[in-house]
């Protein structure tokens, strides 16, 4: 038996790395792949929990996609695997990001963004059809339809790095509304491990003691980076304006520019998005050398993922007594339909500068149906792009 279980953990692990290394587009183009690998494929999960898992995620701060796979790998083996599947999740996209930040330093960028010029319309088109993907799964209600329209509107017509967070509490509170609506379940009293969230506290606040008593440019910049993944509600999209204002406007660590080039290298990179604190973080210590680069990566990517990893160990253990409330369950109506009409608004956001441009409107469309006849995988679809990248 313990050998069958071994087995199975070696294949998610694989699993794992194959969705590290074809997840583009986002939090809601990475759970559809999820569905279809994790679920569809391999059955580790159901549909149901799936998208629960991704509700809750949701709501916490940290990555959303990062959580909900670590939650995923947490379920199936505990915490020593699910620190196996964080790790193997984010090691491609942190590679990839921090060689970015050595060819920001030593090489012209600009042949680094032509060679991903078409994998950025690729990306848009694997945000559309995550978008739809999910849409048609979870909208299945007038309210539900109605909060996708409003979140949509709201977040393209007010783009502030706090639409995200609010649009998901009140999508949220809108449905918990409807609690009456749901089964009644027998409730036990919630029993809360408190360990992981003393841990999460205890490490922000002896970072930030240890980095004003040593000035030690490593020790202030996990503190840096382990705070705005505390305060990261919303996912990347939140995460790039928090690093802007600290790392840019205020320290100046990076240029505008570097920073710009970041963002743009982050969105053709599969993976978590939050993996642009890896790039900010070399960036941070390029005068220290080599070493310093990668010193600085190693320490931001540690920062940035560590809080909402702790964070979602605490909630796990309790989860499935708190989902018997009927409005936490009634919530995640609202939740996920608020969460689809902000990825509609960054899909269309994400198109408008390309939308002049025909190769890229071109590729956006054969890349949709692509998608939408399901019949080539999606990482051979970007290894496709990076190939006419080099070509042309």
């Amino acid at each position: 038996m313990a050998k069958t279980r071994q087995i199975r953990y070696i294949i998610f692990l694989k699993d794992v790395l194959i969705l590290a290394l074809t997840c583009f587009g986002g939090v809601q183009a990475h759970l559809a792949m999820f569905i279809e690998r994790l679920v569809h494929k391999h059955n580790y999960i159901t549909e149901a929990e799936l998208m629960e898992l991704q509700s809750l995620c949701q709501v916490l701060p940290g990555p959303t996609s990062t959580q909900t796979i670590t939650a995923i790998g947490f379920r199936l083996g505990g915490p020593n695997l699910a620190y196996l599947t964080l790790f193997v999740w984010v090691l491609p996209a942190v590679s990839l990001m921090t060689a970015a930040a050595f060819g920001i330093t030593y090489i012209d960028k600009t042949q680094l963004l032509e060679i991903t010029r078409f994998i950025k319309p690729m990306g848009v088109a694997f945000i559309i059809f995550g978008a739809y993907a999910i849409g048609t799964k979870i909208i299945k209600t007038k309210t539900s339809i109605f909060l996708l329209i409003l979140a949509a509107s709201a977040a393209y017509f007010f783009r502030s790095p706090y639409t995200t967070p609010l649009w998901i509490l009140l999508g949220g509170l809108a449905t918990s509304l409807k609690f009456e609506e749901q089964e009644k379940m027998k409730k036990d009293p919630i029993k809360i491990e408190w360990a992981n969230f003393f841990l999460w506290l205890g490490v922000l606040v002896v970072s930030a003691a240890l980095g004003i008593i040593t000035q030690s440019l490593p020790v202030r910049l996990f503190e840096n980076f382990y705070r705005n993944g505390s305060l990261a509600f919303g996912g990347g999209q939140i995460l790039k304006p928090l690093l802007f204002n600290e790392f840019v406007e205020f320290k100046n660590y990076l240029s505008a520019d570097e920073f710009l080039s970041a963002i743009a290298i982050v969105e053709v990179t599969p993976g978590p998005i939050f993996s642009i604190a890896s790039f900010v973080g070399s960036l941070s210590m390029r005068e220290w050398g080599v070493s310093g680069q990668l010193l600085g990566s190693a320490i931001a990517t540690t920062g940035i993922f560590l809080p909402g990893t702790f964070l979602i160990f605490f909630v796990i253990r309790f989860w499935e007594q708190l989902k018997k409330y009927r409005g936490i369950r009634a919530s995640l109506e609202g939740i996920n339909a608020a969460s689809t009409g902000l990825t509609v608004a960054a899909a269309i956001s994400l198109f408008e500068p390309m939308g002049t441009d025909w190769l890229s409107v071109i590729t956006v469309i054969l890349t949709l149906i692509i998608l939408y006849s399901r019949k080539i995988p999606s990482y051979l679809i970007i290894l496709g792009g990076l190939a006419l990248g080099f070509i042309f």
